[in-house]
């Protein structure tokens, strides 16, 4: 039995927990959590509520509350929702107990003395009417760049411009409207850059994490580290330890990441216990976290332990991207509702579990859709798994009332040996974080399971020869058991019904995932099952479906798309993960791409690239981004590639790929993007490679991108003999999004 640590991006307290954070960061771990139980591993899986920092103290300020309050508040708000959603944590706490604040200066001091902190004057906004210094948030004022009114100190949502403290034109105090002073102030900093050669020697043997994780770390490692401030002027958070800072506390991001030992020492309060997950090197530390947290825990992170001494550093970080809606941010102003009490007042909660497990975003973002919501759940869920569950427990329960006996073994084996490749596929999957893949390992074995039930018809066979009938049953109940150990750690709660439906009277995890193989007990009682899955019928206002009218290509023929010049790539000023991109696509217009993992800036600038124009300008982590590049993507067929599309020509700029087909060009939704099937291949002989498609286009090149419908195809190109091309190899029939 293996001991292992899981650690789970602590959530804010300034608001209730929606669909995009149990997607990016609680379902995964919950997942891993179950399958490692079931493995026999004793777990130890901790998190809780962040209740500092400037987002709690300006929700208490619009809800007249006391941060406090709203810290509270959320707290048991989203605690609620999280166990309502069936994840479980060994302790789900908060940043405001004594226990954190005091692992907190612990490790504080301990850094100090090792003289991995240290003082330094910095200048910051200060308000001399309210007597205080100010974050970014409490002062806004004119962007020095775009004109934007209403812009944050250290940002411009509108054009993605950051700011040094005095860059913004007439600041004020967003309490008073006075205009703030520039004054001197002190601050600890952390001597991060003492830890870059430790960091580099960390991660050479981390081949096993994502792509994009790992590429990302040691990128933001090699441009440099540098020194960061640990405190901040405010009286909201856990206090300097040091005399002469009252007034200052410790920087939320610097004190959040300490959760993960101060919970798992409020959690096993003896100090031999909680050593044993902390200061053994057979015990593997997993985080969970959306990408927008990669560097505070594969950098600051092993910065804190390895300064601190002797602790266990994370053996995987296992970041997922961002779950959108509407091409943008999910939030309940985009319509809909997200926020999970909402979600869970209204559906299954394990549909809801299905779903973001099957459209998991782990190593791209993924488009959540009311409609794919429910495309998903009523011919998969249901029509699959639910329905060979009921089907073959019904059949038996009625015509058998207990497990039927097995003579010859033929049936039970030819299943067995099916159930151990999926059980050896799965274990690969479910190791190795791959969740998604995983899924469609356990619903491919409830489509194998119905079609052994059609091929058997034991609707005719139990009138002819009763006996192998219930041989044939006895395998179908095999099937089931396996289908409801494998999905449980997906799906606890249906799961368990199934299992005692199957006539036991214990759970799932009592037998583990070795169980899957272990025959029925033949006699065993089986009561009346009941179907655990219905069907899903959304209300008016989410079930807004437009209809497709326009004969083939007609989903591709809503898209303008355009060959465009990166003339500028920065760093986003929110998001360790993104690019702001400025393009000339016969016009100047800014883009937020996700592709830091992927491509240096130098790869970028001068570069010319295929881009969506008329997709709906939205915000992408407060940076407004007006299109998007188009990238070939093979992780869905086993490749970890992301390559963009370039035209195979140097044409001018703004040069429209629309295959000569006549190009609506009004302004669309990312979904609206999704429904056109665009992928790339090698052209061989008039013969796309992805599906065998025959092209018309004689001078085609050997690897392009094509737009497929039905078993119509057409390469994508400006209609005079530029192609899309892909400018990395990926694997043939790579997606294009």
């Amino acid at each position: 039995m293996a001991k292992i640590f899981i650690g789970v991006a602590w959530p804010y307290a300034n608001g209730t927990i929606h669909l995009g954070h149990v997607a990016g960061s609680l379902l995964p771990p919950d997942i891993f959590n179950r399958y490692n139980r079931m493995k026999g591993n004793e777990v130890l899986m901790v998190s809780g509520s962040d209740q500092h920092g400037t987002p709690i103290t300006v929700t208490a300020e619009k809800e007249k509350m006391t941060p406090k309050e709203v810290a509270e508040k959320f707290h048991a708000i989203n605690k609620k929702a999280i166990e309502d959603m069936g994840i479980e944590f060994s302790l789900f706490t908060k940043t405001g107990t004594e226990n954190h604040r005091n692992v907190v200066h612990e490790i504080f001091i301990r850094l100090l003395e090792k003289d991995l902190l240290y003082k330094k004057g910095t200048m910051q906004y200060y308000c001399p009417k309210c007597l205080k210094f100010l974050p970014d948030r409490y002062v806004e004022g004119i962007c020095p760049k775009c004109g934007s009114e209403h812009t944050r100190s250290d940002q411009c949502d509108s054009c993605g411009t950051t700011f040094e403290t005095g860059d913004l034109k007439d600041a004020v105090c967003i309490h008073c409207r006075t205009a703030p002073e520039i004054r001197a102030t002190e601050h600890f900093f952390l001597k991060l850059s003492a830890f870059r050669d430790d960091l580099l020697t960390y991660l050479e043997d981390k081949t096993y994490w994502r792509s994009n994780v790992e590429t990302f770390t040691t990128n933001w490692i090699r441009e440099g580290l540098n020194d960061r401030p640990i405190t901040r002027d405010m009286e909201w958070g856990i206090p300097v330890p040091v005399d002469g800072w009252k007034g200052k506390v410790i920087y939320v991001w610097f004190e959040a990441v300490i959760g993960y030992l101060s919970a798992s020492k409020e959690y096993l309060s003896s100090d031999d216990l909680w050593k044993e997950f902390w200061c053994s090197e057979d015990v593997k530390h997993y985080y969970f976290l959306g990408k927008d947290n990669i560097p505070f825990h594969s950098i600051i992170w092993p910065s804190i332990l390895m300064g601190y001494g002797n602790l266990n550093l994370p053996y995987d970080i296992p970041a997922n991207e961002f779950l959108t809606f509407r091409g943008g941010k999910l939030s309940k102003s985009r319509g809909g509702a997200i926020d999970i009490p909402s979600v869970i007042q209204r559906y299954d909660p394990d549909a809801v579990r299905f779903y973001l497990s099957a459209i998991m975003p782990d190593t791209h973002d993924s488009e959540f859709s009311w409609e794919d919501f429910q495309i998903k759940v009523n011919n998969e869920l249901v029509s699959a798994l639910g329905n060979y569950y009921h089907r073959s427990l019904s059949f038996t329960s009625k015509n058998f009332s207990a497990v039927p006996r097995e003579f010859n073994g033929k049936d039970l084996a030819a299943v067995t040996e099916e159930i151990e490749k999926v059980v050896s596929e799965y274990d690969m999957h479910m190791s190795n974080c791959d969740f998604k893949k995983a899924v469609r390992t356990f619903m491919e074995l409830s489509r194998f399971g119905n079609r052994y039930f059609d091929s058997k018809k034991p609707w005719a066979l139990v009138k002819e020869n009763k006996e192998e009938c219930g041989e044939a049953m006895n395998a179908s109940l095999q099937i089931v058991k396996a289908l409801a150990l494998l999905a449980w750690p997906f799906m606890p709660s249906s799961s368990e019904r199934i299992w005692k439906f199957l006539g036991f009277d214990d759970s799932p995890l009592d037998h583990g995932i070795s169980a899957c193989t272990v025959p029925l007990v033949a006699g065993t009682k089986l009561p009346e099952p009941v179907p655990v899955y219905s069907k899903v019928e959304l209300p008016e206002e989410e079930n807004k479906n437009e209809t497709n009218t326009g004969g083939p290509f007609a989903d591709f023929k809503r898209l303008d798309i355009r060959v465009a010049e990166i003339i500028e790539a920065n760093d986003h000023p929110d998001a360790e993960k993104l690019f702001c991109l400025k393009v000339n696509a016969g016009e100047e217009r800014q883009l937020v791409a996700g592709l830091k993992a992927f491509y240096t800036k130098e790869e970028m600038i001068g570069k010319k690239v295929l881009v969506l124009c008329n997709l709906k300008p939205a915000k992408l982590r407060g940076v407004m981004s007006q299109g998007m590049l188009l990238a070939a993507d093979d992780e869905t067929l086993g490749g970890n590639t992301v390559a963009l599309l370039t035209p195979s020509k140097d044409v001018p700029n703004g040069t429209r790929f629309g295959c000569g087909l006549d190009i609506s060009g009004k302004e669309i939704e990312y979904k609206d993007f999704q429904k056109a099937v665009i992928r790339v291949a090698s052209v061989n002989n008039g013969i796309f490679a992805y599906g065998n498609l025959q092209i018309k286009d004689k001078d085609a090149p050997s690897r392009a991108a094509a737009v497929t419908d039905g078993n119509e195809c057409i390469l994508l190109s400006d209609g005079n003999g530029c192609f899309a091309v892909a400018d990395k190899n990926v694997k043939n029939g790579a997606t294009v999004r």
